[in-house]
């Protein structure tokens, strides 16, 4: 029963990035996952539980897509942070952009629902901790404070560019002027230092 509880996950991802919480019902998320109507609420016993369900899982997709897309950046090389991250962007633009525009709404929810809040902040920790490690080893004195600020430019990049989408963008140059600004000596996102 475990991959039938993750399909139905998965299409409730899916309408919540396509049609928002209020559209998250068990008639919703059944018919999006294809499955006889009441499977959802066989899992899931309320909406509460669904939506708490819906951020626990988001969580592990999120991580499991860091460890594949950001694999660790060879030691004292900007530009392999900077292509890790642009690649960690772009998928999220892409193939997982419902993810990212539930995770928009459910972040909306979390203002109100500790229950929510909660296990999104513990995820982006979570992503926080391994990239400020990455930081450490290029150099910053500051990791933690410093991954802090990527990512709060790496989040409004995304955030913007969900609600306006460009049909060509590249972020990797953004990416590698922030860590530029943030790296010992100027370091220039492309393995060098600048002079």
């Amino acid at each position: 029963m475990t991959g039938r509880r993750e399909e139905v996950l998965d299409a409730a991802i899916e309408v919540l990035g396509t049609g928002g919480l209020r559209r998250l019902t068990y008639q919703a998320v059944d018919a999006a996952a294809g499955v006889p109507q009441g499977t959802t609420s066989n899992h899931f016993r309320n909406r509460d539980l669904l939506v708490e369900g819906v951020v626990t899982h988001i969580a592990t997709l999120d991580a499991r897509d860091w460890g594949t897309f950001a694999e660790t950046p060879a030691a004292g090389d900007p530009a392999e942070l900077a292509g890790a991250l642009a690649r960690v962007v772009q998928h999220v633009l892409g193939p997982a952009r419902s993810r990212t525009a539930a995770r928009y709404a459910l972040a909306l929810e979390g203002i109100a629902r500790p229950t929510v809040r909660e296990p999104l902040n513990r995820a982006r920790e979570s992503l926080i901790d391994l990239t400020s490690a990455w930081l450490r080893e290029l150099g910053s004195p500051t990791p933690l404070e410093d991954c802090r600020t990527l990512f709060t430019y790496l989040e409004g990049l995304i955030f913007q560019h969900v609600t306006t989408p460009r049909e060509s963008f590249d972020p990797e140059p953004g990416i590698r002027t922030v860590l530029s600004a943030l790296l010992p000596d100027g370091a220039d996102g492309r393995g060098g230092r600048e002079g």
